[in-house]
């Protein structure tokens, strides 16, 4: 299995939270333009992800896999909502934006039903993320 990703930081990764409850609290408490793209975000990786965990911290929301750790960030802006890929560096496209964790910044709802979305979205379920 490969090396799991650690962050620059000293920060402590999330715990997963026992539902989804945090996530909707999160994404209803974003900027209003912005919560058909986090909506449409959310669901298709709790479709695309099978057992997916849920976290929210540092007002961001968390997806991680048992076994690979958090593998998708998305943080809500006042523009945009940025949807990092811990792994995204060996993602085949990668993502656009970053260096190892790679990341894309989109500002509607048509942008985050591209199909390049949805492939990166699957990749993420392959590749270990942030170690929780």
């Amino acid at each position: 299995m490969a090396k799991s990703i650690k962050p620059t930081g000293t920060r402590k990764p999330p715990l997963p939270g026992e539902d989804h409850a945090p996530v909707e609290a999160w994404i209803s408490s974003s900027m209003p333009r912005l919560q058909p793209v986090l909506r449409h975000l959310d669901a298709q990786i709790r479709q695309s992800l099978p057992g997916v965990g849920y976290a929210v911290k540092w007002k961001k929301a968390y997806y991680g896999l048992p076994g690979l750790g958090w593998v998708i960030e998305l943080a809500a802006y006042d523009v945009s909502a940025n949807v990092v890929f811990f792994a995204g560096a060996r993602f085949d496209p990668p993502p656009p934006l970053g260096e190892g964790s790679r990341y894309v910044k989109l500002h509607s709802l048509e942008e985050a039903q591209a199909a390049e979305m949805a492939a990166w979205i699957e990749q993420a379920g392959r590749h270990p993320g942030w170690a929780w």
